[in-house]
């Protein structure tokens, strides 16, 4: 029941049934990540660097909505591993500017078309005027919320 006494239909509620279809959605993405050795963040994290080369720390914690600790320690492992490459020192200020390396590219194509796989059969059921509909409604609550902040 909410503070002014009105209860929640959660069969009818939009909130609900948006969180229960990103549930869906994460779930279905970490099925077919999970064989390539990924986690929604690391995918996340390789898809902003593909989009947008030389994303700081704080910058690409902010686009995967996890912090700034945690991308630290996924960045640590990513360049370990050789999927991206940092500069020794920060060429202005503190941030260290991150950029895929060949081997990143390659696992994050690979990633990529299982996401994508994922996203056409969310899809499957609607036209393509009804997801051009959808994608403006949401992109609409997205903004609505946001400004309201």
């Amino acid at each position: 029941m909410s503070q002014d006494g009105a209860v929640i239909d959660l069969e009818t509620s939009l909130g609900y049934l948006l969180k229960e279809a990103a549930s869906a959605l994460r779930a279905a993405m970490e099925d077919v990540l999970r064989p390539l050795g990924m986690t929604i963040t690391h995918y996340s994290c390789l898809e902003l660097l593909a989009q947008r080369p030389g994303l700081s720390n704080s910058e690409l914690a902010r686009g995967a909505f996890v912090t700034r600790q945690s991308m630290n320690v996924l960045l640590q492992a990513l360049e370990r591993d050789g999927y991206v490459t940092r500069p020794p020192q920060a060429p202005v200020g503190k941030a260290l500017p991150t950029r895929l390396t060949p081997s990143g590219r390659r696992q994050l194509d690979t990633a990529s078309a299982a996401v994508r796989a994922v996203e056409l059969r969310m899809l499957s059921g609607m036209t393509a005027a009804e997801q051009n509909a959808a994608f403006a409604s949401l992109r609409s609550m997205v903004d609505a919320l946001r400004d309201g902040a």
